[in-house]
């Protein structure tokens, strides 16, 4: 079993897979039960945060979180920039 931090997401999805299959089979003692639920909750937050990060890295690509580039040049540096073009 590794550490969620030593994992990417398609494991750590993979292994969130068979926990859930192993625990729907009714075949796990109750401290593997509790000891398989603690595991599949550790790997469902990190999917969780790696989704967060990603869907993140989308919106900035998408340009929702960054400013367009016309908002960020001040009209005076523009007209500075006409300035030293003359």
């Amino acid at each position: 079993m590794s550490k969620p931090s030593e994992l990417d997401f398609e494991k750590a999805l993979a292994e969130l897979e068979k926990i859930v299959a192993r625990m729907e089979s009714g075949e796990l003692s109750l401290e593997q039960s509790l000891a398989t639920h603690k595991r599949g909750l550790e790997l469902a937050r990190f999917c969780q945060q790696k989704l967060e990060a990603a869907q993140q890295q989308v919106k900035v690509l998408e340009g929702e979180v960054l400013k367009p580039l016309e908002s960020v040049t001040s009209p005076s540096a523009a007209a500075a920039d006409s300035d030293e073009d003359s």
